[in-house]
């Protein structure tokens, strides 16, 4: 089992304990030692964030191979269209990338605390709410997505990743669980991208079998490969030869020199 920490980050605080020019930090709000966040959630963005003393749970909630879902409250600068909402669901172009499709849906005015500061109010043009969930781990990446499609994000709180949500939790407040590792999902199996290759195996101690791009040439004895070589090249030396033998120089044929003998004493 594993403790894992839910906090309901408030507007402007870091996601880290170390200060930084006396701006809010994590430990003005949590006082468990040895506890570490389990990804990560901008100064300007509300809502859940997990910390954890278990550095492999840590990676399984952070690393986006795992899909753990993460769905937010976006509010957004005017009255966000059907085919904005089509197009966020459907996958946004970024400037690194596409998205991945997303479930998104329009929400009445949730009933949030009010945050500090608050969003600036203009009469002239509404505002409307968003659900969004995502499967990605993108820097800044709702906001971006809100963006591309007309309707740059006022406010955004994160209200649940995986099976874990905000519920019951106010602004600065956390509380502790144990988790079971288990319980989470598996990381799915890496598959090659594409135009790329599958991984060729390696050779095991004792193998003797030839895999497609090394196998023997007909009469050869499969424990034993001839380097290949190409018209006007040199073949490669064979490991197993040793070392070979280094051409003789004229240093080699001069006959050597005796010293002179050292002159008898009288």
């Amino acid at each position: 089992m594993s403790r894992v920490v839910l906090f309901n980050k408030p507007f402007g605080v870091l996601c880290q304990f170390g200060e930084q020019d006396g701006r809010p930090v994590l430990a003005d709000h949590i006082d468990r030692p040895g506890v570490y966040p389990a990804g990560r959630l901008d100064h300007d963005s509300e809502g859940l964030l997990l910390l954890t003393d278990d550095g492999l749970l840590q990676a399984r909630i952070a690393d986006p191979r795992f899909k753990l879902a993460k769905t937010y409250w976006a509010q957004v600068d005017g009255a966000i269209s059907d085919a904005a909402i089509a197009r966020l669901a459907a996958g946004v172009e970024l400037n690194d990338g596409p998205t991945l499709p997303a479930d998104c849906h329009r929400l009445e005015t949730p009933a949030l605390w009010e945050r500090v500061p608050p969003v600036r109010y203009r009469a002239a043009i509404p505002t409307s709410w968003i659900a969004l969930t995502i499967r990605e781990g993108r820097n800044r990446q709702v906001r971006r997505m809100t963006a591309a499609v007309g309707f740059p994000t006022l406010r955004l709180v994160r209200v649940a990743i995986g099976p874990w949500s905000l519920e019951g939790l106010a602004p600065g407040e956390w509380k502790e669980i144990e988790v079971n590792n288990s319980d989470l999902p598996a990381p799915p199996d890496a598959a090659p991208g594409p135009g790329r290759r599958p991984p060729t195996p390696r050779r095991q101690a004792g193998d003797e079998r030839s895999f497609a791009d090394d196998s023997p040439r007909s009469g050869q004895d499969p424990r034993r490969r001839t380097p290949s070589t190409t018209p006007g090249q040199r073949p490669l030396a064979d490991p197993k030869a040793g070392p070979r033998p280094r051409h003789k120089t004229r240093e080699d044929t001069r006959p050597l020199r005796r010293p002179d003998p050292a002159p008898r004493r009288p």
